[in-house]
């Protein structure tokens, strides 16, 4: 049996190699077709994108139909040059650049032409196209935007590079893939699955009907609609709110974590990102390094976030047990912390506890609250990663894991942090307190400022932030559906938000109450520094407000950032109290004075200071600078993947450095 063994295995073996041999020469056909040959022309049939709905229903974004004019260079025949660039409006050395294009592609694969022909030019080139052998029209269909607003959460869709192809083999020539917001993330979602149709040819080229009948086309499907948790008449609004200003807003549903409103400003028409204009209007918004209406600022901009971190401050002090709701400390228009160290308040002065000090956002008080926190541990390492830590369950510091694809970590020191600027040793509470009031080395995109509302909202949990609400025909990602709960106890939240709500009833936000709606807030002013050819100057403050509503059952959680908004009142308070009553009010504003001068209000003059070359310090002292802050040169034809990392080189959000730890911070 043992010596039948061996023998039989190899014929076993050979008689398998055989039959497979067989069947994939003689009987199947799938790897012949997928050659390069003549007699059969694969043809792709593209479904439409699914359409993108907004969480009550009204469509957002839509398709219509586009024509790409293809080309297989093998296939070309003498053609009159001079008629075919008249009809398409191009000139003779645009069309020699796009055929040696595609015949450096393949020259017997199509590959577009040129791309996204509108109606009346589609019209015109069916008319002639008998003439000229080698072309082909292929549909597809293009977004068409039914809001102006809203163009980072949706993106846009561009046709694919060699990058992409290499790396998706889905992808060919020509097709369109989606790039930022939703389009990029849900894209195979959005796209369907294009069909594949393998027509036969004879030896004169004419198409003679489907390859063996057909039994290896497949059809188009189309992609899923998806429901976004954006409100788009609070995104309008936020939007026209934060018209001639730069800035960004972020609104959350606390019980879900689903974002609102996220309005980047200044931000563009989506439409301008469609046809053949888009490679043009792409550029001129790319090259735009001062506004940089490309820039996210809701996800990629870091700010200190000013005195709205004295919320944190504050529960992690309760959570430490250095201080209770009754603790108070005294407050002689600032703190002083060392020899010559002196921290300045503008709450007027006296004995704070916890709730005062909120609403009043007493410096003294919560640089009191930090200092006996750090120094609580036995060294000051230890206070200082205590701390972290608790900061970094309420999301700072790190990625936060939401659906869109930009993001910034913002900044939350740890002891190694300082040990680094520290080698030797000597730093200490009072050499960090500026973080006890949001200054100092505390960096915050909005996003996480809003996010941390709606934890306080919860009263210590919270959900990732997430644009998605429902996917026709599948459930939505199991991280957005899971709670994060802080280090901070249930109990601590309430005198903190207490605190908040008397901000409106007699503090810093008293004069932006909304008649029925109880809102928790506090208000920012945040340091605002740049550098100006390779020198350190400080612009007006950033204008910061926080706030959630309504006290009992939160709705809605939000955070506003206006740059160089001088005080947190001024600007993003009142844009904060319109669009909490905007979204639980619906189509009602009690306030249509605060409405009228935000709506019409302008920073443009406050932003045109640094373009002209002056700045102003503290004291207003009027300083010429050189050269303009412009930037770095871009070319006139960008790569779409590089433009984050230039525009964050160019952006003017970075405010303060670790160089100057015991600077006299003012915020409100």
């Amino acid at each position: 049996m043992r010596k039948l063994f061996l023998p039989g295995l190899i014929v076993v073996t050979a008689v398998l190699l055989i039959a497979r041999l067989f069947y994939l020469q003689i009987l199947d056909d799938s790897f012949k077709i997928k050659s390069d040959n003549n007699a059969i022309k694969i043809v792709y049939d593209y479904p439409e994108r699914g359409y993108i709905y907004d969480r009550n229903g009204e469509l957002l974004v839509a398709n219509q139909p586009s024509y790409d004019i293809m080309v297989i260079p093998k296939e070309m025949k003498d053609l009159d040059t001079l008629e075919f660039c008249t009809i398409l409006n191009i000139t003779k050395e645009e069309f020699i650049k796009k055929i040696q294009k595609a015949i450096v592609y393949s020259p017997r694969l199509p590959s577009v032409f040129l791309p996204q022909l509108n109606k009346n030019e589609y019209a015109a080139f069916q008319e002639k196209i008998r003439k000229y052998e080698g072309f082909y029209i292929q549909k597809r269909s293009l977004r068409d935007y039914q809001v102006e607003v809203g163009a980072n959460v949706f993106g846009y869709i561009t046709q694919v590079n060699d990058a992409i192809i290499a790396k998706h083999p889905y992808y060919k020539s020509g097709d369109l893939i989606g790039m930022q917001g939703v389009e990029q993330t849900y894209e195979e979602v959005l796209r369907g699955v294009k069909g594949v149709k393998y027509r036969q040819r004879d030896r004169f080229n004419k198409d003679i009907g489907p390859y063996k009948e057909g039994i290896y086309d497949t059809i188009a499907v189309q992609g899923k609609d998806i429901t976004l948790s954006l409100d788009i008449e609070l995104q309008k609004y936020g939007e026209a709110l934060m018209k001639n200003k730069r800035g960004g807003i972020v609104a959350i549903e606390p019980s879900t974590g689903e974002i609102l409103a996220l309005v980047t400003a200044p931000s563009y028409d989506p439409a301008l990102l469609v046809g053949r204009e888009r490679s043009k209007n792409y550029t001129a918004l790319y090259n735009d390094s001062i506004a940089m209406p490309l820039f996210d600022r809701g996800l990629l901009a870091e700010y200190p976030p000013g005195s709205p971190f004295k919320i944190l401050t504050a529960l992690v002090g309760l959570q430490e047990g250095v201080i209770d709701e009754k603790t108070q400390f005294g407050c002689s228009h600032g703190f002083s912390y060392g020899r010559g160290s002196f921290m300045k308040c503008h709450c007027g002065g006296g004995m704070r506890d916890l709730n005062v000090g909120i609403y009043k956002s007493c410096n003294a008080y919560f640089g009191n609250v930090y200092k006996l926190t750090i120094d609580k541990y036995q060294k000051p390492r230890y206070g200082m990663n205590a701390w972290s830590g608790h900061m970094k369950s309420f999301g700072l510091g790190h990625f936060m894991g939401y659906d869109l694809p930009p993001g910034r970590k913002g900044h939350i020191p740890t002891s190694k942090y300082y040990d680094r600027w520290y080698p030797n040793g000597g730093w200490r509470s009072t050499t960090t307190i500026s973080n006890s009031i949001g200054q100092g080395e505390v960096l915050m995109t909005p996003m996480q400022l809003a996010n941390m509302m709606a934890t306080v909202a919860n009263e210590g949990y919270y959900y990732t932030p997430h644009i998605i609400k429902k996917i026709k025909g599948q459930q939505i990602d199991k991280k957005f559906r899971t709670k994060h709960v802080t280090t901070i106890d249930k109990q601590y939240f309430k005198p903190v938000i207490n605190g908040l709500f008397d901000v409106y009833n007699f503090g810093t936000a008293d004069g932006l109450r909304v008649e029925g709606i109880e809102i928790c807030g506090k208000t920012g002013t945040a340091e605002n520094f740049t550098k100006i050819n390779g020198k350190r100057v400080q612009l007006k403050d950033h204008s910061v407000f926080v706030a959630f509503a309504p006290r009992i059952n939160p709705k809605i959680a939000i955070a506003v950032l206006v740059e160089n908004g001088y005080w947190g009142s001024r600007w993003a308070g009142p844009i904060s109290s319109l669009m909490i009553e905007k979204y639980i009010k619906k189509d009602t504003i009690t306030r249509p004075d605060l409405e009228r001068r935000m709506l019409e209000g302008s920073l443009k003059d406050e932003y045109d200071k640094v373009i002209n070359g002056f700045y102003f310090e503290p004291k207003d002292k009027k300083i010429e600078v050189k050269e303009n802050n412009k930037g770095n040169e871009t070319s006139d034809t960008p790569k779409e993947d590089e433009k984050e990392k230039s525009q964050k080189n160019n952006a003017n959000i970075k405010t303060t450095t670790t160089t100057d730890k015991k600077k006299k911070a003012e915020t409100r």
